[in-house]
């Protein structure tokens, strides 16, 4: 099942509201039904917006899983705790951009984007979590790599910010692992979209630039490295 536009629509009870909110989450996380982007031309537009943020959501997966990897050995891993923990905060930032752009032309009432909908209520809700909780681990992490291992209100800081992120990162991944396989075209064939070479040019220069910061953070990073 396909959808598009605002699908608000005036329930008399509040558990009928939940309700419906609950089903459509789970429908749009199960593949059951899904958004239509419309496609500009040039950049792809909306569909274009989702292919880049589903490409960059599955690279943050697979870092944030070799994250959760190094937490099983810290001590004997940290080097790579850092590394991973900073390779992870370009693309973090770029799929904050690429939603919170999508955001941005919706509520300015783009056409494209208004005909494409926004995503069920629920996920409306955890979004901001999901990006506060992402900022905040990996803000204090780096804090935590310039102050050294002494500073204990700053691990506190990170702990906290780790356990809210796992909860609402893992409840966004559980909702959008699906519908990202899909959009980048994993089981299926996928239609060539306006926009592609730069959608590529811009994943490819996140990934370098993470890679050089990784670099420059790790080199500066001898208190944790060298205890």
């Amino acid at each position: 099942m396909t959808i598009g536009g605002d699908d608000r629509t005036p329930d008399a009870a509040p558990g009928a509201r939940w309700r419906r909110w609950a089903g459509q989450t789970l429908a749009e996380a199960t593949g059951r039904r899904h958004r239509v982007d419309p496609v500009a031309p040039r950049t792809g537009g909306p569909a274009g917006n989702a292919r880049l943020t589903a490409w960059t959501g599955l690279v943050l997966l697979v870092l944030f899983l070799a994250e959760i990897g190094t937490m099983l050995d810290l001590e004997g891993l940290i080097s790579w705790h850092i590394t991973i923990g900073t390779l992870l905060v370009p693309p973090a930032l770029l799929k904050t951009a690429t939603t919170g752009w999508r955001v941005l032309r919706y509520y300015t009432h783009r056409p494209a984007y208004r005909q494409a909908g926004p995503p069920p209520v629920l996920l409306r809700v955890l979004g901001p979590l999901v990006v506060v909780s992402t900022l905040a681990l990996l803000g204090t992490g780096l804090a935590l790599v310039a102050a050294g291992p002494d500073t204990m209100s700053l691990v506190t800081f990170h702990k906290i910010a780790t356990a809210a992120w796992v909860i609402t990162t893992g409840l966004h991944t559980l909702s959008r692992i699906l519908p990202a396989l899909r959009i980048i075209g994993i089981g299926r064939e996928t239609t060539p979209l306006p926009g592609r070479t730069a959608r590529v040019v811009i994943l490819l220069l996140t990934l370098a630039v993470a890679g050089l910061t990784a670099t420059l953070v790790l080199t500066a990073s001898h208190s944790w490295t060298n205890t």
